[in-house]
């Protein structure tokens, strides 16, 4: 295992790779949050039996520096954050995966940097529209229990987001629609220990369904059509981001596939572990199997 610090704009942030002298092309994997380190990813350390599978801390969170500039905490910054891992670890060629913000970080990148070498993109439960994102969470809150609904309904119209009815009225929603293992698995606890609400609350807001911070206006769906290398967008049947809106996603990618996973939400990664594996390594062959060895990609 390689692992060890890049210096960015910021900071430095911490990077791991699994399996560094497995044969295939790399993986990289985009964690999500903003803030959210990249410890719940664990399961995809199974795929580097075949490539190395390459993880890093976005600054702001986990292993990395945690500068209290807010303005650091910028998408702009993030895309470039990207591109100086990709070069400092020399990923010449790669597969890109993004899970929840995760996804539109690497979308964000393939559209402003359309980057060479890339041989696929897997965008799982992937926020591609901040407004349709909330929306689908507003969604999902009229099937909550009434006094679910009434906290949050409080707290929003008192500006209060710390109160105890308001906490419990999240982790409700979050056991509906983030991830439905009870108890939550042990990477999914630990990156939550080491998220930075900070930079969450400064670039999505309180909450998962209350968007008021600096993406409350992203959105590029019009333009996922020139994406270039294959895409595979997995969701789960009571994910946040909904099997109606990634349908809509993989309707404007040419060729893109879409997964839905029963009895899973936003976490499938660790719900359906085995079936999420098999589907991103299966991909992933297919992938490289359609691009003639040194092919650049996109």
């Amino acid at each position: 295992m390689r692992e060890g610090f890049i210096e960015v704009p910021g900071g430095k942030v911490r990077h791991r790779t699994v399996g560094e002298n497995a044969p295939g092309i790399p993986l990289l994997a985009l964690h999500g949050g903003p803030g959210l380190p990249h410890d719940y990813l664990q399961p995809l350390e199974a795929l580097a039996d075949e490539r190395p599978v390459v993880f890093y801390d976005q600054l702001g969170c986990g292993a990395s520096d945690w500068p209290e500039d807010l303005s650091l905490y910028s998408l702009p910054r993030f895309v470039d954050e990207l591109r100086r891992v990709r070069q400092e670890l020399g990923l010449k060629r790669l597969h890109l995966l993004g899970q929840s913000w995760g996804a539109l970080l690497a979308v964000e990148y393939c559209l402003e940097e359309h980057p060479a070498g890339l041989a696929s993109l897997v965008l799982s439960g992937p926020c591609l529209d901040s407004r349709r994102f909330a929306e689908d969470q507003r969604a999902h809150l009229l099937h909550m229990p009434s006094a679910v609904r009434q906290a949050i309904a409080r707290a929003e119209a008192a500006g209060d987001f710390e109160a105890a009815e308001y906490q419990e009225a999240i982790m409700a929603f979050y056991a509906k629609h983030v991830c439905l293992l009870d108890p939550w698995p042990d990477c999914l606890n630990r990156a939550i220990e080491k998220m930075n609400m900070a930079v969450y609350g400064h670039m999505w807001g309180p909450s998962e369904f209350t968007c008021t911070g600096t993406l409350k206006q992203y959105g590029r769906v019009d333009e996922l059509g020139q994406l270039r290398a294959p895409v595979l967008i997995t969701c789960g049947r009571h994910d946040e981001a909904t099997p109606a809106t990634c349908a809509e996603y993989q309707a404007r990618i040419p060729g893109a596939e879409l997964r839905v996973f029963e009895n899973a939400s936003h976490s499938h990664h660790l719900e359906q572990t085995a079936d999420y594996l098999a589907e991103v390594r299966g991909f992933l062959r297919r992938a490289e199997a359609a691009q003639p060895h040194g092919q650049p990609g996109q």
